[in-house]
C-alpha cells in the first residue's frame, strides 16, 4: 500500500513484510526499520524470572538432591532398616556407618533415607490432596456466590479457629500411622487456606470478559470452573502447593516427635528426632544433627520455592 506525493507532501509506503518506509519527494524511499513483532507468553516470562531467582535455583538443587538421596541412596548404599543390631548401638561416625547408628544398632545414614522417602511421600500427597479439594471448593464458592458463598465460607472460619494439630493428634491416635493415611489426614484438614486463595481469585475472574463470553454461549457452572476458572487460577495453585508441602512436612515431623507417627517397620524423620531426644545430653551428636539439618534444608528449599514461584507469576512482583 502506497501513498504518493502531492504537492510536496511526504508519501509513504507500508512494507507487508513488516516496517514503515518514507519515501522522499524525490521517490527514494527511507527505511524507517522492522517493528518488533515477537510476542512472549506469560508462562514463559514467569520461567525466564523463575531462573533469575538465585534463591529459587538453591531451593531447587536442595529439593532434587534429597530426592535423588532418599530414593536412588539405598540402592547405592545399602543397610538393614527392618532388624537393628544392639551390639552396634549407638556406634559414633566411622568405618561402615558414616553417621553412626542408633540406640537400637541402625545405621543412621540407612535411616535418613528412608526416613526421608517418608517425609517426601506425605508431604507431597498431602498437598496434592488439600489443594484438589481447597481449589474445587474455592471455586464454587466463588462462582456460585451469594448465600451459598457466605455459608462455606463461614465452615472454613469455624474450621479455621479450631487448632488443627490437636484435630490431626486426635485423629492419628484413631488410624494406623502409615504413608497412605497419615497424607489423607493431613491432607483433609489442610485445604482450608488453598480454598479461600481459590476464592478470592475466582471472584477477580468471574467478572472477567471472557466468563461472561462463555456464559452467552452456554457454558454450564462445572465448564465455567474446569476449563475457564481453574485453569487461569493455575498459578495460584502452583505457589500454594509448595507451601502446603513444607507445612506437611513439618505436621508430620511433629506428630512422630511426639509419637503419633509412622508404626514400625515406617520411620520418618521426626521418629528419628524422637528417639534422639536425649542424645545431645549424651554426647550422641550424630543422632540429632543429620536429620535436623536435612528437615531444615528440605523445607527452606520448598519456602525459597514457592517465594520464587510467586514472585514470578504475579506480574507485580516480577523483576523487570
Amino acid at each position: 500500500m502506497e501513498e504518493r506525493e502531492t504537492e510536496g507532501v511526504q508519501e509513504y509506503s507500508i512494507n507487508l513484510g513488516g516496517g514503515l518506509r518514507a519515501s522522499e519527494p524525490g521517490g527514494s524511499l527511507v527505511d524507517g526499520g522492522d517493528v518488533n513483532s515477537e510476542v512472549t507468553s506469560g508462562w514463559r516470562l514467569a520461567l525466564r524470572s523463575f531462573a533469575e531467582n538465585k534463591l529459587a535455583l538453591i531451593g531447587l538443587g536442595i529439593l532434587i538432591f534429597f530426592i535423588l538421596f532418599c530414593y536412588v541412596g539405598p540402592h547405592l548404599y545399602y543397610s538393614n532398616q527392618l532388624s537393628g543390631n544392639v551390639l552396634n548401638s549407638d556406634l559414633p561416625p566411622g568405618a561402615g556407618h558414616p553417621l553412626g547408628t542408633d540406640n537400637n544398632g541402625y545405621d543412621e545414614l540407612g535411616r535418613l533415607m528412608v526416613g526421608g522417602q517418608a517425609a517426601l511421600e506425605i508431604g507431597f500427597f498431602a498437598a496434592i490432596i488439600a489443594t484438589v479439594l481447597g481449589s474445587l471448593y474455592g471455586a464454587i464458592s466463588g462462582l456460585v456466590g451469594g448465600v451459598l458463598d457466605g455459608v462455606m465460607m463461614r465452615v472454613v472460619d469455624v474450621i479455621l479457629s479450631i487448632p488443627y494439630l490437636l484435630i490431626v493428634l486426635i485423629v492419628a491416635t484413631k488410624y494406623s500411622g502409615t504413608v497412605l493415611s497419615l497424607s489423607l489426614i493431613l491432607g483433609l484438614f489442610s485445604w482450608l487456606v488453598p480454598a479461600r486463595l481459590i476464592r478470592g481469585e475466582v471472584l477477580s475472574l468471574r467478572v472477567r470478559d471472557f466468563v461472561s463470553a462463555a456464559r452467552v454461549m452456554g457454558s454450564g457452572r462445572t465448564r465455567l470452573i474446569f476449563r475457564h476458572l481453574l485453569p487461569n487460577a493455575l498459578s495460584v495453585v502452583i505457589v500454594n502447593i509448595t507451601f502446603q508441602v513444607a507445612d506437611a512436612i513439618i505436621a508430620i515431623a511433629l506428630l512422630g516427635f511426639l509419637g503419633f507417627g509412622l508404626q514400625y517397620p515406617h520411620v520418618d524423620w521426626g521418629d528419628m528426632l524422637s528417639t534422639a531426644n536425649t542424645a545431645l545430653g549424651n554426647g550422641y551428636w550424630w543422632l540429632v544433627y543429620p536429620v535436623g539439618i536435612s528437615l531444615i534444608l528440605v523445607v527452606m528449599a520448598c519456602n525459597f520455592i514457592g517465594n520464587a514461584l510467586r514472585d514470578s507469576v504475579d506480574v507485580r512482583l516480577r523483576r523487570r
